[in-house]
């Protein structure tokens, strides 16, 4: 076989209603590249047919297309993973099923690649997101960047371009849980942001809830950075040296003025806020520890249960 220049990653989880119009848009956009390419597919343990229509995409299209099938639902970061173990491309695009970022627009990132960067990110241009999960966006983003020192405008774009050096660098990372673009970003020497389309979401429904979201910056911050640590012991620093304070003045009141009378619901006030700072460290004590616990039983990131592929093709 034409070895690929361009390896596209789409992992795939219920999306049966899209998927058509997905191969009517990505087809035509890669033919016109004038390149040779590959797309692989990660069926995500999909419950519908998206399996079976993937399938028939592969009859379809033997000669650039891969289906990998999981053995179960492992996740679309570790779908994205498995994806990156498969390509054989030099330039690999990363990019979601459900056609919010336009396959048309590959180009432009790839058109950044031939300008010397390693890693292009990406900006959704007038976001059809809804109003909460806009805010939610900003205010992760922000939080990150000030955690991690890493900056990317919009990390929830799932469109993005990697060089085959990163894409080797990730496959030789073990971790369980890992942010993909803060771990290319930091594997990067040239990295760049484009500006790209994003449109209303094809069909379905999103599969990333507020719980998701907020899992995932917490695997970003306790995965780039022991920065939340150390706030905590800052505060609780703070916290103690205000408890002496606290405990020297009542001595001297107490010595001055008398024993005081009542101020049971302010002790109340004061313990139970005490109480509130001790519980939130031993969260997220525990989110450190919990990480440490996935990664030394060094489990598989996830099982994959056959590929579908062109006989006598290689990785």
């Amino acid at each position: 076989m034409t070895q690929p220049l361009v390896s596209v990653v789409i992992p795939v989880y219920n999306e049966e209603a899209g998927l058509q119009a997905l191969f009517d848009r990505l087809y035509p956009a890669l033919d016109a590249l004038g390149q040779p390419y590959e797309i692989v597919f990660v069926n995500d343990g999909s419950r519908d047919r998206s399996g079976a229509l993937l399938a028939k995409q592969f009859e379809r299209r033997p000669d650039v297309t891969r289906v990998v099938y999981f053995a179960g639902n492992f996740g679309q970061h570790r779908a994205i993973l498995a994806g990156f173990e498969q390509v054989r491309g030099q330039r690999i695009i990363t990019l979601d099923a459900d056609l919010q970022n336009p396959p048309e627009d590959i180009p432009v990132l790839l058109a950044a690649m031939d300008r010397g960067f390693d890693y292009v990110g990406s900006i959704r241009r007038q976001r059809k997101d809804s109003l909460w999960r806009h805010w939610a966006s900003r205010a992760m983003n922000g939080l990150r960047e000030r955690l991690t020192g890493i900056r990317m405008t919009d990390q929830g774009c799932m469109m993005r371009a990697y060089s085959r050096t990163i894409i080797n660098l990730i496959n030789q990372c073990g971790e369980t849980h890992t942010f993909i673009p803060a771990l290319a970003y930091s594997f990067s020497e040239n990295a760049t942001e484009v500006v790209v389309g994003h449109e209303e979401r094809f069909a379905g429904e999103s599969k990333y809830s507020l719980y998701s979201l907020i899992r995932l910056n917490f695997d970003l911050m306790t995965g780039f950075s022991i920065v939340p640590l150390q706030w905590f012991s800052m505060l609780g620093m703070l916290v103690s040296m205000g408890s002496g304070v606290l405990f020297l003045y009542m001595l001297g009141r107490r010595i001055v003025i008398g024993p005081e009378e009542g101020g049971v619901f302010t002790l109340f006030a004061l313990v139970f806020f005490l109480i509130g700072i001790a519980l939130f460290g031993i969260g997220l004590l525990g989110e450190y520890i919990g990480r440490i616990y996935q990664e030394v039983r060094q489990r598989p990131r996830f099982v994959i249960s056959h590929v579908l592929q062109q006989a006598g093709e290689q990785r």
